[in-house]
C-alpha cells in the first residue's frame, strides 16, 4: 500500500456506528468500548512524559501525534478504562488521514452511538480535550 492510499474518514465513523449498533444496551456499549482500549498499542514507558499528557482530561492521556499534512499519525494510551477506548475509536477515524481530512471531519460517531448522551461530563471533557488536540496539530500543518 503506498503512503498516498486513502483514508475515508466518514467510511470508518459508520463502520463503527454500525458496530456499536449492535450492542442496544448501554452496558454492553461500555464493554465494548473497553474491550476496544484493552486492543490498544501500548506506549513504551519512556514515551509517557508529562509533555504528552493531555490536559483538561480528569484520567491521564498520552497522546503523541505524528506526521506530516499528508498523513498524520496518533499513538495514544490513558490509565483509564473507558478512555482508552475513546482514543482507540478517535485513532480508527483520524490517524491515517491527511490534515485537512482531520480538519475537515465532524466527529458525528460520537454522537450517533449516543456518546454525547452517556458519557460523563468530565469523559466528554476529556474525549473533546483530546479531539481539540489531534485537530490543532493538523490545523497547525495547514499554515
Amino acid at each position: 500500500m503506498s503512503e498516498t492510499h486513502s483514508h475515508d474518514p466518514a467510511a470508518v465513523q459508520d463502520e463503527i456506528i454500525d458496530s456499536f449498533s449492535l450492542f442496544p444496551e448501554w452496558l454492553d456499549r461500555y464493554q465494548y468500548l473497553i474491550d476496544l482500549g484493552k486492543k490498544l498499542p501500548a506506549l513504551a514507558e519512556e514515551e509517557k512524559t508529562d509533555d504528552k499528557l493531555l490536559s483538561g482530561c480528569q484520567s491521564r492521556v498520552w497522546l503523541h501525534l505524528e506526521g506530516d499534512a499528508d498523513r498524520i499519525r496518533i499513538r495514544a494510551n490513558s490509565d483509564a478504562a473507558i478512555v482508552s477506548g475513546l482514543i482507540a475509536l478517535l485513532i480508527q477515524v483520524y490517524s491515517g488521514c491527511s490534515a485537512r481530512q482531520v480538519v475537515d471531519t465532524e466527529p458525528y460517531f460520537i454522537h450517533a452511538i449516543g456518546l454525547s448522551d452517556h458519557l460523563s461530563p468530565t469523559r466528554a471533557n476529556g474525549l473533546h480535550s483530546m479531539l481539540n488536540a489531534i485537530r490543532g496539530y493538523a490545523q497547525s500543518l495547514l499554515v
